[in-house]
């Protein structure tokens, strides 16, 4: 039996590393949650992510810098952005870095679950070509 994917959730809102992992295991995702790019950083759980969802504002490391780290470390994981402003030179950067979608906040359920459909795809297509 395949495994289930694993949704990594960075955001320093506690609210949403709360709600957003439950939602998503109730799905049938394995998730985890951090509450800084740094803690997920430091975590063994980096380089089996299948699609990381997140936060572009936070103390510390933002999200799009946290996505260029990744992608220069060829770490080149699929990524849902979740905002709450909004703004069009935040958008075309992190759609120019690769990211799958950009989430404001508030979110409804189903565009998150498409957005994480979509990542995942995009997971399998990559790993796919690969073979």
């Amino acid at each position: 039996m395949a495994r289930a994917p694993l949704i990594c959730v960075v955001d320093d809102d506690e609210s949403i590393l709360e709600s957003v992992p439950c939602l998503l295991q109730s799905f049938g995702f394995d998730v985890e949650a951090f509450p800084s790019a740094e803690a997920f950083l430091d975590s063994n759980l980096v380089a089996g992510s299948d699609c990381l969802l997140l936060d572009v504002c936070m103390p510390g490391t933002s999200g799009p810098t946290l996505q260029a780290t990744l992608c220069a470390a060829g770490l080149d994981i699929p990524t849902v952005f979740m905002t709450a402003r909004v703004e069009e030179a935040l958008r075309h950067r992190v759609f120019r870095q690769g990211a799958i979608d950009l989430l404001p906040k508030p979110f409804s359920e189903e565009a998150l679950l498409s957005a994480i459909h979509r990542a995942i795809r995009s997971r399998e297509r990559r790993e796919a070509t690969r073979v």
